[in-house]
């Protein structure tokens, strides 16, 4: 027992280990921070995104329903520590976790337990926010466009902050969420002006979704990036660094077409068996 203990305070303290401590550090420095949303993709895409140094990963487990997601979100952040013992993890909340204060510090502090570097519930109250804050909870927030079923009251997933008076709600919520103990956040769908002003008048990051490289690092959606879906469905701030819808595509229609033509499996993909076993279990065969 005191082995594991010690392995795990050593996992902790490892230089290459990324905490909130050090998205700080890097906006103090002037330093870009990337964030990946992988969303519910299996745990290999978190490695994967270590391994190419992003900063930080957004994640959520799979799932129907949101409390079917809740119940799985123990195990799905300790796979992702697993395979990614040194990025800087994000735990998305479900809106049943934090449906109040006792609740959302339960879940919250279990998620940290089990490998999240701080949480990231939708749309959350400052209350909480403070309530968590003061109980050693690390939360990395999110404004402007709340994605998902949020933006049903602003007619959709659209532009937000566009006037003077939108843009100064968007920037009260931050800045009152920085000083209820936020650590940090992303802001969605606000214009390079609004996102510049309120990334530079925070002292915590402020990482941009559609924001025009004004804020202290930018974040991309894994459907948007590896260009799994179609191009012509993807939103204006979104960019494909690789086809991997395409190369998948590709792959499998050969596949597909290699078999049925013959081509695949080849005389070297497979192995005989010595002639003289052959002939011995073929004559066995026989008399079944």
């Amino acid at each position: 027992m005191a082995n594991s203990v010690e392995n795990f305070n050593m996992a902790a303290f490892e230089p290459t280990r990324k905490t909130v401590w050090h998205l700080q550090k890097m906006k103090d420095e002037g330093k870009k921070i990337t964030m990946v949303g992988t969303a519910f993709f299996h745990p290999f895409f978190t490695m994967w995104c270590e391994h190419a140094g992003v900063d930080l990963v957004r994640y959520t487990p799979p799932g129907e329903h949101s409390r079917q997601r809740a119940e799985r979100s123990e195990s799905w952040t300790r796979a992702q520590r697993a395979m990614a013992p040194n990025i800087c993890l994000n735990a998305v909340m479900e809106s049943c976790m934090y449906t109040d204060n006792r609740t959302a510090l339960d879940y919250a502090v279990t998620l940290l337990q089990d490998g999240a570097d701080s949480v990231m519930p939708m749309g959350v109250t400052n209350d909480m926010v403070k309530y968590l804050a003061d109980n050693q909870v690390a939360v990395f927030g999110h404004v402007g466009c709340l994605s998902g079923w949020q933006t049903t009251r602003i007619g959709g997933y659209k532009r937000v902050g566009k006037t003077a008076a939108e843009a100064m709600k968007i920037f009260r919520q931050a800045y009152e969420y920085q000083e209820n103990g936020m650590v940090g956040m992303t802001i969605e769908m606000t214009s390079r002006e609004v996102t510049d002003a309120i990334a530079k008048k925070l002292r915590i990051p402020v990482i941009e979704i559609a924001g025009g490289g004004a804020a202290d690092g930018s974040e991309m959606v894994i459907l948007d990036l590896l260009g799994m879906v179609p191009e012509s469905t993807m939103a204006k701030h979104s960019k494909m660094y690789t086809d991997m819808m395409g190369a998948c595509m590709g792959a499998f229609s050969a596949f597909d077409q290699e078999v049925k033509n013959g081509a695949y499996p080849a005389e070297e993909h497979g192995w005989g068996m010595d002639e003289r076993e052959c002939e011995k279990f073929l004559n066995e065969m026989e008399k079944v």
